[in-house]
């Protein structure tokens, strides 16, 4: 019988060998604490995430203790997909400093690569309805914290 690993912790890849090559991830807050559905911090994570030269951040989805996100190496650096959310996450905290709570971020993140555009396309459309499955919003319209900083494509 093939032994099957049932990960508790996530396994990453190193840095990416295809600018094609998409990831799914998700970030939680510490102890899942609601913390992210906050305008100002929605703001400072769309500036970081834009002016990212490592990673192009495609679709994301801010839920109050986690986020989702899709996101490609950008091509003309490298730069590890875990590396790259540990240097956002340092420069969010480092912003915010004494406002928000200590730790913020939990330490690590979950990350799946994608095969195909069609598992982009449902993957989205599970996690862009995640504030109404939480019953947070009634309509995915009137959830504002959600976007697209870059079009990805396979």
């Amino acid at each position: 019988m093939p032994h099957i690993d049932f990960r508790k912790t996530p396994h990453h890849f190193e840095i990416a060998t295809s600018p094609h090559q998409i990831h799914f991830v998700t970030v939680c807050t510490h102890q899942r604490k609601r913390l992210l559905d906050q305008d100002h911090l929605h703001q400072t994570l769309i500036r970081l995430w834009s002016d990212s030269k490592y990673w192009r951040l495609g679709k994301y989805v801010m839920m109050p203790d986690h986020l989702h996100f899709f996101a490609k190496p950008s091509g003309q650096y490298s730069m590890s997909l875990k590396n790259w959310i540990s240097y956002w996450k340092r420069a969010f905290v480092r912003i915010h400093g004494k406002e928000i709570s200590h730790p913020f971020w939990q330490k690590d993140f979950w990350d799946t690569r994608l095969r195909r555009s069609d598992s982009y396309t449902s993957k989205w459309l599970y996690v862009e309805n995640n504030p109404i499955r939480h019953g947070l919003v009634r309509s995915i319209d009137h959830w504002k914290f959600k976007g697209e900083i870059h079009l990805l494509s396979f």
